[in-house]
């Protein structure tokens, strides 16, 4: 007998949407993405999903019935942004923006009872609305939508600014009503980069373990409850290499108040009492490896800490990113936060039909 709702992750990356849904309930059976770098650390971080690396384009509703043994009852997936970003070329025949239109494919053909897309919010403009249009009506009309909402993760508790454009669509003989009005009412108060990262100056390293730089904390940092959350419970944690700059860039940033700009590398000072600038990850050899800019510490000269970005973007400690500092941060860069992202399917979870959600609170 099914005991939990068959979900699906498109285009997973190393899986902060799919946090976010098990955080809620709804642990979803297959995720599929094509890069094997992005996703190298998948299948540690979740355990109770099956990883596939495929080609969306290439991938018929049977395959993924199959895969997942049966109908699949949410879709939810953050197609490619590159092409659509205001902040990058925006080309009209850049390919990765025909796989918006193969996310909502596949959700008109496997007819689940909700999907969820995240994207950015230049996919919002006129130069591209079009694009997400045209795809919104291979279900328009089969779905209530909810569409488009920009939602930022800070508002929801994440100690990061990320404004991104969410489509939500569900089925209403199988999902009770769900409303942007529900959405806007989930906000949480505003959680600051004191709360996110302060208790982890001072950790301690314990050396290489399983290919990963490995520390312990600090017994003397005081922490905020949202660190406590995110804690990992064996005490230790990974990816807190400090970045070695020059003795030139390190006086630049100890010169630099907190908010500040550094005028040569454009690097922005964290403020201990504001909230990161949206995270953003760079491109691969494939793009020109175009190095994306990372903020500096509020406190020390220096640039932070995959750690560090991870907990401004809602990820906690025992999450388990890339033995590399460059492809860790194309992996949170990339990321939808965890933290949205349960707020998002907690509301679904509980409008769902046929049981699901006393099933899902018995567990």
């Amino acid at each position: 007998m099914q005991v939990r709702p068959r979900v699906l992750d498109l285009f997973c990356g190393c899986g902060g949407f799919s946090l976010g849904a098990e955080n809620a309930g709804l642990v979803p059976q297959l995720a599929i993405d094509v890069d094997p770098i992005l996703t190298s650390s998948f299948s540690v971080n979740h355990k109770n999903t099956k990883l596939h690396l495929s080609d969306i384009s290439s991938i018929e509703a049977s395959d993924i019935e199959r895969e997942i043994g049966g109908n699949v009852d949410g879709i939810f997936g953050g197609p490619p942004c590159q092409g659509f970003s205001s902040i990058g070329l925006r080309k009209a025949d850049d390919p990765r923006r025909l796989l918006l239109g193969h996310f909502f494919r596949l959700v008109s053909e496997l007819k689940p009872a909700f999907f969820v897309m995240e994207n950015v919010r230049g996919i919002g403009y006129a130069d591209a609305r079009h694009v997400l249009d045209e795809a919104l009506e291979l279900v328009r009309g089969k779905y209530e939508l909810i569409e488009p909402v920009v939602l930022d993760a800070s508002d929801f508790g994440a100690a990061t600014k990320r404004p991104r454009l969410f489509v939500i669509g569900f089925d209403r003989d199988r999902v009770d009503p769900l409303t942007r009005e529900d959405i806007l009412a989930a906000k949480k108060p505003a959680v600051n980069v004191a709360d996110a990262i302060s208790d982890l100056i001072g950790s301690l390293s314990v050396g290489e373990e399983d290919g990963y730089d490995t520390w312990q904390y600090s017994a003397s940092e005081p922490m905020s409850e949202y660190a406590k959350k995110l804690r990992s419970p064996k005490g230790r944690f990974t990816g807190h290499k400090l970045t070695v700059h020059t003795d030139a860039v390190v006086e630049r940033f100890r010169s630099l108040s907190q908010g500040g700009v550094d005028p040569v590398g454009r690097h922005h000072r964290l403020n201990w009492a504001g909230q990161c600038p949206t995270l953003r990850a760079g491109t691969g050899s494939d793009k020109g490896s175009f190095q994306s800019v990372r903020p500096i510490h509020p406190e020390e000269a220096r640039v932070i800490t995959v750690r560090e970005a991870a907990r401004l973007q809602g990820f906690p400690d025992w999450f388990r990113f890339h033995p590399t500092v460059w492809h860790s941060f194309r992996m949170i860069g990339n990321s939808v936060s965890p933290i949205i992202s349960e707020a998002i399917f907690s509301l679904i979870a509980q409008r769902m039909d046929s049981g699901w959600s006393s099933r899902i609170a018995a567990e």
